[in-house]
C-alpha cells in the first residue's frame, strides 16, 4: 500500500483548545442575531480559516495541528455549542481533508496538502432532487480535451457559498461514480440559497448547479476510491453538532432559570432558582449532554481504530474496525439525537412563559437538532444495529456504494 500523509496523532486537548476556543467564544456572539435575521456567517467562517481550523487533522509533520479525530470531533461540538450553523459549513471540508490525508502521496495530493495549509475552503453536496438516487443519478463528470466538464444540480449543498472549491459527484464517461473537485468561481457555477428548512438556516444547504463547469485532471478522481469511513465521518459530524446543541440549550436554559424572579402559584420557593423541581430539570438536561458526549467520544475513538490499524498494515482487521465503527457510530446517533431532542424540549419545563420569548430564541436549538437529526433518519438504525447484533446480518455491506451516510442523507 502506498503511503498516505496520515500518522498518530500527536496534538494535545490543551493545546488545541488554547487556539481555536477564543475563536469559538467570538463566533458565539452575535449568534443568536445572526440567527432569527438569518445573517449568513461569512465572516465568522473566515475567522476560523484564518486560524487553520482546516488543518486541524493534517499532522504537524505536514504543516497542519495533528490532532485526533476524537479531538476533531470535539472541537467541532464545541463550535456547535457557539453556533451549530457555522459548525455543519465545515462538514464538507473536514470530510475532504481526510479523504486526501488517506490518499497516496503524490504530486497532485501535495497540491491539495497545500491548497488546505493556505485556507482554502471546500464545500459542496451530492444529493440531487425530485427523488433522484445514486442508482439514477442525473449529474455527469466527463473527460473532454485535456480536463473534464461537470454538468447537473446538487442540493443540500452544504456551505458551497462560503467556498473556494465544490466536491461534486457525477457519473463518469463509462457510467462509473467520480468525484470532481470544482473552483466555486468557474462561470459554469450557480449557486441559489434555496434552503427552506426551519433549522440550519445560514448553512447555505441550497442548489448548486453545474452547466459545463471545467474540473482539472488532478481534481478528479474515482469514488470507490474515497476513504473507507467517509460515511462514518459525515454522520459523526453531524453527531458533533448535535452535542453542541445539546450543550447550548443546557447553558441558555440554565441562564433563563437563572433569571427567574418570580415561580408558580405550584412552584415549591418563591424564588425559581431555588425550586428543586425546577433544578431537577436541569440536572436531566445535564444528564442529555453527558450521554451525547460520552457518546460522541467512544464513536469517535473507533474512528481512530480504523487510522491506527491503517498505519501499521493491519490489512486483516481492517473490516472488524470497520464494523465496530458502524456499531459504534449507528449506537451514538441513537443516544445523540435522543439527547438532543430532549434537552432542546425539556428545558422548557425549568422556564415560566418568558422562556418562549423570541427574544431569548430558545426555539432555534430544537429546530437546529431537528433539523440535523432528519438527515440521516435514526428509525433505521436500531434495526441495523438489532440484525447485527442477533443474525450478524453486516452492517457495511452496503457503503461501498457510498449510498448510507453520506454527504446529503
Amino acid at each position: 500500500m502506498s503511503a498516505t500523509y496520515l500518522v498518530d496523532p500527536t496534538a494535545s486537548d490543551e493545546g488545541l483548545f488554547s487556539v481555536f476556543r477564543p475563536v469559538f467564544d467570538k463566533i458565539a456572539q452575535g449568534n443568536l442575531e445572526r440567527e432569527r435575521d438569518r445573517v449568513f456567517p461569512h465572516e465568522q467562517v473566515r475567522w476560523l480559516a484564518d486560524v487553520d481550523f482546516g488543518t486541524v487533522r493534517i499532522p504537524v509533520i505536514h504543516g497542519g495541528f495533528g490532532a485526533s479525530l476524537e479531538q476533531t470531533f470535539a472541537l467541532l461540538a464545541e463550535l456547535a455549542q457557539a453556533d451549530p450553523n457555522v459548525a455543519h459549513i465545515w462538514r464538507n471540508h473536514l470530510a475532504f481533508v481526510e479523504d486526501r490525508l488517506n490518499a497516496p502521496q503524490t504530486d497532485t495530493n501535495d497540491t491539495w496538502i497545500k491548497r488546505f495549509l493556505a485556507g482554502e475552503f471546500v464545500g459542496g453536496g451530492w444529493t440531487e432532487a425530485n427523488n433522484v438516487t445514486l442508482d439514477n443519478l442525473t449529474s455527469t463528470i466527463t473527460a473532454e480535451d485535456d480536463h473534464w466538464v461537470v454538468n447537473g444540480a446538487k442540493y443540500y449543498a452544504t456551505g458551497s457559498l462560503y467556498a473556494d472549491w465544490l466536491d461534486v459527484l457525477g457519473r463518469g464517461d463509462d457510467g462509473t461514480l467520480v468525484t470532481a473537485l470544482v473552483r466555486r468561481d468557474d462561470p459554469g457555477v450557480t449557486l441559489v440559497d434555496d434552503w427552506d428548512g426551519f433549522g440550519q438556516r445560514t448553512t447555505a444547504s441550497g442548489t448548486a448547479r453545474y452547466e459545463r463547469a471545467r474540473a482539472e485532471p488532478g481534481n478528479v478522481f474515482p469514488a470507490t476510491e474515497r476513504f473507507g469511513y467517509q460515511a462514518h465521518f459525515y454522520q459523526t459530524a453531524m453527531h458533533a453538532v448535535l452535542t453542541g446543541i445539546t450543550k447550548a440549550a443546557l447553558r441558555d436554559g440554565s441562564v433563563a432559570l437563572a433569571e427567574r424572579v418570580r415561580n408558580y402559584p405550584q412552584g415549591l420557593t418563591p424564588v425559581p432558582s431555588f425550586d428543586p423541581q425546577l433544578l431537577q430539570v436541569v440536572g436531566e438536561v445535564s444528564a442529555d449532554v453527558f450521554a451525547a458526549e460520552a457518546a460522541l467520544s467512544r464513536s469517535t475513538a473507533a474512528l481512530d481504530r480504523i487510522v491506527a490499524g491503517r498505519l501499521v498494515g493491519d490489512e486483516t482487521s481492517a473490516r472488524r474496525l470497520l464494523i465496530d465503527a458502524e456499531v459504534a457510530v449507528d449506537q451514538a446517533q441513537l443516544v445523540i439525537i435522543a439527547a438532543a431532542l430532549s434537552a432542546t424540549t425539556k428545558i422548557f419545563d425549568a422556564l415560566g412563559a418568558s422562556g418562549v420569548s423570541e427574544r431569548r430564541g430558545l426555539d432555534r436549538h430544537w429546530k437546529n437538532a431537528r433539523t440535523l437529526a432528519s438527515h440521516n433518519p435514526r428509525v433505521y438504525k436500531a434495526r441495523i444495529l438489532g440484525d447485527w447484533l442477533i443474525n450478524r446480518i453486516d452492517p457495511v455491506a452496503d457503503l461501498a456504494s457510498l449510498g448510507r451516510g453520506g454527504q446529503g442523507n
